[in-house]
């Protein structure tokens, strides 16, 4: 999403083993070109979703020497806007076929509950009950904070195949982790497909040439990150139906105890896609 890091594998951007599915469904041109007769978002009990990204760490010319995947549950349809998180679970493997370690599961993230508010998750006491170094977890709330954010707040400003600029030069404040700037976020309604058996807008987002630095633990880096992706969302409820999210992140790192930096290189693909509807 919009706030990446990792200790000594950065973190956030893409796979060799490319998760996302392709599209389900031919797009086709609605008839309307804005999307504000969209109905208000309908919650009909819970919805539970399955959030999975894996990091590659490779060397400057592609090579990829570490591997990290993440899995999660998401369920949203809580009273007051809350949703909640459970099964967090990391595996590592070496190289770009090594089979995955066994996974760990992470406790502290089991029934982490938090009302659904971007915004509020940048507070410094957000992630008080997270271990310090516990980032790959933090950019899951950030990662699908930004889905619910887009997919619901800029609806009635989109339309069709004309980008929309949410903002440019914002800077992302990560409490003890460092800093993000957002140059340029752009929005865009691709068109009308269906995904889950659901008519859906498909909308695009891609924020390039974005500086990220970083200081925690003794490492410092400085670096640049590129994301994008695109959000299926009902045209019935405005549920999200499947989301996708990319990154690269380029630049240096210095280690702890080290005074040369090192390049970094960082390439992950995420999916979101809902898995039980309660």
């Amino acid at each position: 999403m919009l706030f990446r890091t990792h200790f000594a594998s950065f973190i956030v951007c893409a796979a060799s083993i490319l998760l996302a599915q392709p599209l389900c469904a031919q797009l086709s041109t609605p008839q309307s070109t804005d999307l504000a007769a969209i109905p208000a978002l309908k919650n009909a009990g819970l919805r539970t979703y399955r959030f999975t990204v894996e990091y590659n760490d490779a060397n400057s010319i592609g090579q990829i020497v570490r591997r990290q995947r993440v899995t999660g549950n998401y369920t949203r349809g809580f009273p007051n806007g809350e949703v909640q998180w459970n099964n967090v679970a990391i595996a590592d493997a070496d190289g770009p076929a090594a089979p995955f370690a066994a996974l760990e599961k992470r406790a502290f993230m089991e029934g982490f509950r938090y009302r659904d508010d971007l915004p509020g998750t940048m507070a410094p006491d957000f992630f008080k009950s997270f271990p310090p170094a516990a980032v790959l977890e933090r950019n899951l709330v950030w990662d699908t904070g930004m889905f619910e954010w887009f997919g619901q707040h800029y609806l009635d400003k989109l339309r069709l195949n004309e980008p929309f600029h949410t903002g440019a030069d914002q800077d992302v404040e990560m409490p003890g982790i460092g800093n993000f700037r957002n140059h340029d976020v752009v929005l865009e309604w691709l068109g009308r497909g269906r995904h889950n058996g659901q008519d859906c807008a498909l909308i695009e987002y891609r924020a390039f040439l974005n500086p990220v630095d970083i200081a925690m633990s003794g490492m410092a880096m400085h670096a640049r990150s590129d994301y994008w992706g695109q959000i299926w969302i009902s045209l019935a409820n405005r549920q999200i139906e499947y989301a996708t999210i990319y990154e690269e992140v380029t630049g240096e790192m210095t280690l702890p105890g080290q005074t040369a930096a090192q390049p970094v290189s960082v390439f992950r693909i995420g999916r979101f896609e809902p898995v039980a509807a309660q």
